[in-house]
């Protein structure tokens, strides 16, 4: 058989992979993977540098599908190729990443082959993508992230990182704004290292994406300073090749390669059908198309023979190769530059080094405190010299945000110094948390920051985070109604709440300084869940905690901040973030009225769950029902921990135009509220 039959073989393998595993599940998107299944081939077996030996080798190229619901092309590509599967701790497990049975039971649960990508999941698959647009942004994060990586670890001679990174998108992708601000980002830093593949196949759900997309994308793309490729026949693997090459010598400019298909391509039957919204060919199609291919008509999930081999001998044996060479670079890398070497094991481990946490600041007891965002900033320029992979930036709100690095050396990440630290996002919170997930997967520790307000922008990416178990950070500052004047726009309601909600995430809201350090050491030890760290504007009284209670404490979500002189308590006061000091005078206040209180800083609900039942009833005993609440959001949920008869002062609407002290009184925010809450509550002792 001549190369290029065994190329054509390969193609229809995929194809014919695809249709059948759609068929079976009755459910899924065969169009796509028909159309592209020469483009995977020839990125998998001709181009990437890849060891499906080794899918975890941190000098691989990386291949992103963002049209994520085509997943059957990279469940094939994974399965021809013979990818290994590994485990959370980086462990080769000796078995396939997906087998030929996973692929007949496509979608099914338990699958290594779901309906779309999973990075926690399948290995060799480098991101969880789904949303459309999220994949292509995500993609960014990673081509900045080997920048990153090459502007402090190549030295002369010793090239350890070079890897390309890879996104496949159709036109959902670029209709999403989260593309359109990743791609402008992408522009503005020259990512030479990031190609991505347009499906140009003039098809969506609702039909030809003439009824909502005629823009010129080329242009649009050359205005954000990429480099443009069109290829016009996507069946042309040669052609394909070329393009993919010329990426490769493409300096100073990411490069879209636009590909002209159809939905269904290859098959002689269909072009723009069903095949577009999701829904399996049938029986007969399938017959009929295979016929069109040469293929047995009434083979299911046929692998032909020296399928298999040929993938072996182009992307196993290309990557092998490159990989071999590469660790006998390290090796010899280790022994001259032993500092650099250690690092990255650590890094590629989620370790951090020894003293991370070396000249944390203690802050002492003040009435006039120190604003949340302030603490952070001081925290965050420790951390970024203790932990050299740790970076990050805001979306154009640094200044306000206390998330500038300001030490010397710290720099900025720029086209022509892509070893900076700080990132600038621009006003681009969608993409902000996409590429923050990019760097993360690229094993980095980074951190991406806005107004509270506005982590309704970057949600989606904030929910993939949490799905793909990544330890991003995102810190989020005016956190309540501090920024009053603003009005109701800006004073986060529900989004506490909202976010409390995403399993997995571990969302910390300090009430002074001091917890804003512990809330920092506790988040940098989480090596598979990421954090939200929810700061105020205006400055909070750093407490007093006496003898006993410890800002230690935050680490298990909450805690005794304050407790009567004698007896046990009779009322209980739960407060978080700025709230807190208003429940520790209100605790005063009743306890020189003889009233047994207790105050509980609870700054996270996620840890404070995750603790055994025992620490949980020491805090908040059962037999002391009678419970106040204090929190400047939402209502919603607290009832878990002040009963259904409880009393919670939170909000019930969306604020108001005002300076904060007003806004407090007028939404009971204040001591003598708390006080006369807590007294209607004793009788239920």
């Amino acid at each position: 058989m001549t190369n290029e039959q065994m190329d054509l073989l390969s193609i229809n393998t995929i194809r014919t992979l695809s249709m059948d595993a759609v068929q079976a599940a009755n459910s899924g998107h065969p169009g796509t993977p028909m159309a592209l299944a020469p483009l995977v081939y020839t990125l998998w077996n001709r181009v990437m540098r890849f060891d499906p030996k080794d899918p975890v080798w941190p000098n691989r190229d990386r291949f992103v599908l963002s049209n994520g619901h085509a997943s059957m092309l990279l469940w094939s590509a994974l399965h021809l190729a013979g990818v290994q599967a590994v485990n959370a701790d980086y462990e080769k497990l000796g078995r396939p990443a997906v087998t030929l049975d996973d692929i007949r039971r496509f979608r099914q649960f338990g699958s290594k082959a779901p309906g779309h990508p999973e990075y926690h999941l399948v290995s060799g698959v480098e991101a969880t993508t789904g949303p459309l647009g999220q994949g292509i942004a995500t993609s960014v994060g990673m081509a900045i992230a080997r920048r990153w990586l090459a502007g402090r670890y190549n030295q002369p001679g010793y090239e350890i990182f070079d890897y390309d990174v890879y996104a496949v998108c159709g036109d959902g992708c670029l209709m999403e704004g989260v593309g359109s601000e990743a791609a402008s980002l992408a522009g503005h830093l020259g990512l030479e290292n990031l190609c991505w593949v347009y499906d140009n196949n003039h098809i969506t759900i609702e039909g030809s994406t003439s009824i909502a997309f005629t823009e010129d994308v080329a242009v649009r793309f050359l205005g954000y300073r990429w480099n443009v490729l069109r290829v016009g026949d996507a069946n042309d693997v040669d052609r394909i090749e070329n393009a993919l090459q010329t990426f490769r010598q493409t300096k100073g400019r990411p490069t879209l390669i636009i590909l002209d298909s159809h939905i269904g391509y290859g098959s002689p039957n269909r072009q723009d059908t069903a095949a577009a919204h999701g829904e399996p060919l049938g029986d007969d199609e399938i017959r009929l198309t295979k016929r069109g291919y040469g293929w047995p008509e009434d083979a299911k999930f046929l692998v032909p023979d020296g399928v298999v081999e040929h993938f072996a001998a182009g992307v196993g044996a290309r990557g092998g190769q490159i990989h071999r060479q590469w660790d006998e670079l390290f090796s010899a890398y280790k022994s001259k530059h032993s500092g650099l070497a250690l690092e990255i094991q650590q890094m590629q481990r989620r370790d951090l080094p020894a003293g991370w946490d070396r000249n944390l600041p203690t802050f002492v007891i003040d009435e006039k405190g120190i604003a949340g965002r302030d603490a952070s900033g001081q925290v965050l320029n420790v951390l970024a010299q203790n932990i050299p992979w740790f970076l990050g930036g805001s979306a154009d709100l640094g200044p306000s945000n206390k998330t500038t690095l300001k030490y010397d050396g710290a720099g900025d990440l720029q086209a022509d110094s892509p070893g900076g630290k700080n990132l600038h996002f621009g006003i681009r919170e969608n993409a902000m948390g996409a590429i923050v997930n990019g760097l993360a997967l690229s094993k980095l520790r980074p951190f991406g920051a806005t107004f509270f307000i506005f982590s309704d922008y970057a949600r989606p990416a904030i929910r993939l985070s949490a799905l793909m178990e990544l330890p991003t950070l995102f810190v989020l500052t005016h956190d309540a109604m501090g920024d009053g004047e603003d009005g109701p726009t800006h004073q986060p309601i529900e989004q506490l709440a909202s976010l409390r909600a995403v399993p997995g995430l571990t969302l910390i809201r300090p009430g002074d300084a001091n917890e804003v350090v512990e809330a920092y050491r506790c988040i940098m030890q989480l090596k598979h869940r990421p954090a939200v760290l929810v700061l105020s504007r205006q400055p909070l009284p750093t407490l007093d905690r006496g003898r006993n209670a410890q800002t230690a404490g935050v680490a298990f979500g909450a805690y005794i901040l304050a407790d009567p002189p004698e007896g046990k308590p009779e009322v209980i006061l739960i407060a978080s973030g700025s709230e807190l000091s208003l429940a520790a005078q209100a605790h005063a206040a009743l306890v020189a009225e003889g009233i047994r209180s207790r105050v509980v800083s609870m700054p996270s609900w996620d840890l404070f769950e995750r603790q055994s039942e025992d620490y949980r009833n020491s805090v908040l005993p059962k037999d002391v029902r009678a419970r106040v609440a204090i929190e400047q959001a939402s209502t919603f949920g607290w009832e878990r921990y002040v009963g259904r008869e409880g009393h919670t002062i939170g909000m019930h609407t969306f604020g108001a135009s005002a300076p904060l002290k007003a806004l407090q009184q007028e939404f009971g925010f204040t001591v003598e509220n708390i006080v006369a809450a807590a007294k209607a509550q004793l009788p239920r002792k």
